[in-house]
């Protein structure tokens, strides 16, 4: 009895961040993960990070659905949260049980995504919209006319990035729709044509946007808040625009792999990026806001004036949140977008 109690208690240690240590492979959007945040962790955990990129949620999907790919933690964006989990390819890791669990915004604990928050927890959350160089435009950057039927001096000069959730959104608010996961078939094929038609203008389909518009390289390009606002403090040239006719707004969500070789170094970082300076670090390097109370003691001053984080008053209300589409316009979406590729 007295060996099974000390057996136990070991196990127990063995189990706490004391004793952690090992390794942990992280697959994660590019240019997104805080540097000062991981040397954190593995110091205080000692454990050793590995990190992979990857452009799109579909690309992320792809990978690991193929399996064999050795990540143990991913960051999907919400509305593919529950094709992850539907999938099988989440493990229930029960945040809303973690010690930190308690810092977490009270809006984004019972989201549609992850209700109760049983597989996830917030990594960033945001906006899509358009970045613009004024020195080479300067009309209107509320619109996505910018990269939809763009003027004259834009035209061979704008970037799409290859997300095809964010495209096929902002190209049905464009064409009047109201539900980026609308079935309306009339609506759905308008999305289609000025897709194709305004393909000809475009001078990519690229994830790389943050150094390419402040460089130049890029004049314009559909492009998320966090990423533009890292370009503007590189080049104030370069500004952002919510464009009125709609727009997605979205949250990425820190979800542990159901095949996953190192479940407790990723459990302890989903606990980990729940501590209000450790959110601060992720915000303060991507730029974009988080979901954890009491991170913006921690944050560099102008995140809380930024105009990428805070849109007009005026154009705010055309930010939308979209669930899951259903898997019959999910296909429709996805034949959309294999034509546009090609």
């Amino acid at each position: 009895m007295k060996k099974t109690l000390v057996l136990t208690a070991m196990a127990s240690l063995m189990g706490s961040s004391a004793f952690a240590a090992g390794e942990l492979n992280i697959f994660n959007w590019g240019n997104y993960t805080s540097p000062e945040l991981i040397e954190k962790f593995e110091q205080t955990y000692d454990v050793k990070v590995t990190i992979t990129d990857y452009d799109s949620n579909t690309t992320a999907l792809t990978k690991i659905e193929a399996g064999g790919h050795g990540f143990d933690i991913v960051v999907p964006t919400h509305s593919y949260v529950p094709v992850f989990i539907e999938k099988g390819l989440l493990m229930e890791t029960r945040p809303d049980q973690m010690e930190n669990f308690n810092n977490m915004d009270p809006n984004w604990v019972n989201v549609d995504w992850d209700p109760g928050r049983h597989y996830t927890v917030p990594w960033q959350w945001g906006s899509t919209g358009i970045g613009v160089n004024t020195t080479v435009y300067g009309g209107n950057v509320n619109t996505s006319a910018i990269f939809l039927d763009p003027p004259a001096e834009l035209q061979g000069k704008v970037n799409v990035v290859p997300e095809m959730a964010d495209i096929m959104a902002l190209a049905v608010y464009y064409v009047g729709g109201t539900d980026g996961c609308t079935d309306d078939m009339e609506i759905l094929k308008k999305a289609r044509d000025v897709l194709m038609n305004a393909k000809q203008h475009w001078l990519s389909m690229d994830y790389g946007t943050t150094d390419k518009l402040s460089s130049g390289e890029w004049v314009a390009s559909v492009n998320w808040n966090g990423s533009n606002f890292r370009a503007r403090l590189a080049n104030p040239d370069v500004v952002y625009g919510y464009p009125i006719e709609g727009y997605p707004l979205w949250m990425d969500s820190v979800g542990v792999l159901a095949d996953a070789k190192n479940v407790e170094n990723a459990k302890l970082f989903q606990n980990f990026i729940m501590d209000p300076e450790n959110a601060a670090m992720i915000s303060a390097f991507a730029r974009y806001s988080n979901g954890i109370t009491g991170s913006d003691a921690y944050m560099p001053e102008d995140m809380k004036t930024a105009p990428e984080i805070n849109p007009p008053a005026e154009l705010a209300a055309a930010g939308k949140f979209a669930p899951a589409c259903p898997k019959p316009v999910q296909d429709i979406h996805t034949a959309i977008w294999t034509e546009l590729q090609k």
